[in-house]
């Protein structure tokens, strides 16, 4: 389902390094806005394995990192791939999902081949 780059992997250690919290969870979900209508959102949160944010949420394990998929999103994100790169803009997660129809002019919202189920997807 969900795949992580190893230099993706290396940039959410280091980050969990410079929290200083080995605990912290990554919450990867999808969220209504932008331009072409849909976003991620990748982010940590306090917490740890046996206390999960939502019954719903599902819990995987890659690479040795602990990530939290949002149940609402979960099949806007079948076969995506979270890469990690630096260019001249600076560094930044990149998220390769073979189901994005368009993507805006940013490269932040895009628009899936699937169709959006408005009552599952919330603004979190």
């Amino acid at each position: 389902m969900l795949q992580i780059s190893s230099s993706a992997a290396q940039e959410i250690r280091r980050i969990q390094r410079n929290q200083q919290q080995s605990d912290f969870l990554l919450k990867l979900s999808i969220n209504f806005g932008g331009c072409s209508g849909l976003f991620y959102k990748l982010h940590l949160q306090d917490g740890d394995l046996d206390n999960l944010p939502s019954s719903s949420d599902r819990l995987l394990e890659i690479d040795g990192i602990n990530i939290i998929v949002d149940r609402d999103g979960r099949e806007y994100l079948e076969n995506l791939t979270i890469d990690y790169a630096e260019d001249l803009m600076g560094g930044g997660f990149r998220f390769h999902n073979p189901l994005v129809k368009d993507v805006c002019g940013c490269g932040i919202s895009f628009s899936s081949l699937k169709a959006i189920d408005t009552k599952a997807i919330g603004n979190k």
